[in-house]
């Protein structure tokens, strides 16, 4: 079997192709820049600009004809490149920009698949696509039926809605998968930021928050995604995927300052209290992601495919503090 896996330097990317070359798939990549990080055996397609899929290669560009005759000896695609939601987006119209990397580069990549006769195309969309907020105790579905108001959102839609036009036309199925926030060595953003202040024992006003989110271990989507390659019943299918084990804001921290080794220093802060002040300093919208529920249903994975996760949260929380401490220390 050979497997292309684009943004293969990303967080999620990389770690699918380490687990694909341990399972002895042959790896071809697609990423921005050629990297000296990834594995000699690995090929890389260089592209500067995944909504045109014209400037490939290494060393000389390869047109879209040529990009197909790669294609033609690929068995799956794995899509993880996406421009990725930002908080403070600068970017004047960033609904254009979203749909030109996220939408156009997916729906043309998928085309070009599709014509080079690829089996599959398993696409990692977000789970932004069903919302931001739950209702305590009533998860999001995989057929649930909502239009995003966010760009990133928005975009991720739309790709998933061309590339079930393209499966329903050709041949090639597609596969979606929808994840939470993802979490495992080398994660950045808001969790690594929790770590850091853990980590420095900053106090937080986070000890009283009682709502539900659910997360997915980097490990877990991985043996997912992989469970999908050639599973017949993953065929046109959308799929949520979590640990299986939801936890408020609150037992997150204490799980990370348990792992650190240390106590969590949260103060029970009224909810109400510091939703007022997010406003008044035009932060709004983070309290959602802090205060607010957001929980998925992953049964569908669990019982179509047979799924099963292959690490606790807390397991790998710890692998996660530890990557973090290593890095730390160098």
């Amino acid at each position: 079997m050979k497997v292309l896996v684009t943004g293969a330097t990303g967080f999620i990317g990389r770690s699918i192709v380490d687990s694909l070359l341990k399972m002895s798939v042959s790896v071809i990549t697609m990423v921005r820049r050629y990297s000296d990080d990834l594995p000699h055996v690995v090929e890389q397609l260089v592209v500067d600009d995944l909504g045109t899929l014209i400037s490939l290669g290494r060393p000389s560009d390869l047109s879209q004809d040529e990009m197909k005759q790669v294609l033609k000896n690929v068995d799956v695609v794995i899509h993880t490149a996406a421009r990725v939601h930002m908080m403070d987006d600068d970017v004047a119209d960033p609904l254009a920009k979203f749909r030109w990397v996220n939408t156009t580069g997916t729906i043309g990549l998928a085309r070009l698949a599709a014509e080079a006769e690829v089996k599959r195309f398993i696409f990692l969309s977000s789970i932004k696509v069903n919302g931001e907020i739950t209702s305590l105790g009533k998860p999001f579905k995989s057929d649930d039926c909502y239009v995003p108001d966010d760009p990133y959102g928005l975009s991720k839609l739309e790709a998933e809605q061309g590339l079930l036009e393209i499966a329903k036309q050709t041949k090639m199925d597609v596969v979606i998968i929808r994840p939470p926030l993802v979490y495992g060595p080398g994660v950045q953003a808001n969790f690594n930021l929790l770590m850091k202040l853990v980590d420095n024992g900053v106090p937080m006003p986070l000890g009283a928050i009682n709502n539900q989110r659910s997360f997915v271990a980097l490990d877990n989507l991985v043996s997912f995604i992989i469970h999908c390659i050639d599973h017949p019943k993953a065929a046109n299918e959308i799929f949520l995927i979590s640990d299986g084990e939801d936890v408020s804001t609150t037992e997150l921290l204490r799980k990370l300052a348990k792992v650190f080794g240390q106590k969590a220093l949260l103060l029970p802060v009224p909810i109400d209290w510091m939703r007022f002040v997010a406003k008044l300093i035009g932060k709004g919208d983070v309290t959602s992601r802090l205060f607010g529920s957001l929980q998925v249903d992953s049964s569908k994975a669990k019982e179509l495919l047979g799924w099963k996760e292959v690490i606790t949260m807390d397991e790998q929380l710890k692998k996660t503090v530890d990557a973090y401490l290593n890095e730390k220390a160098l």
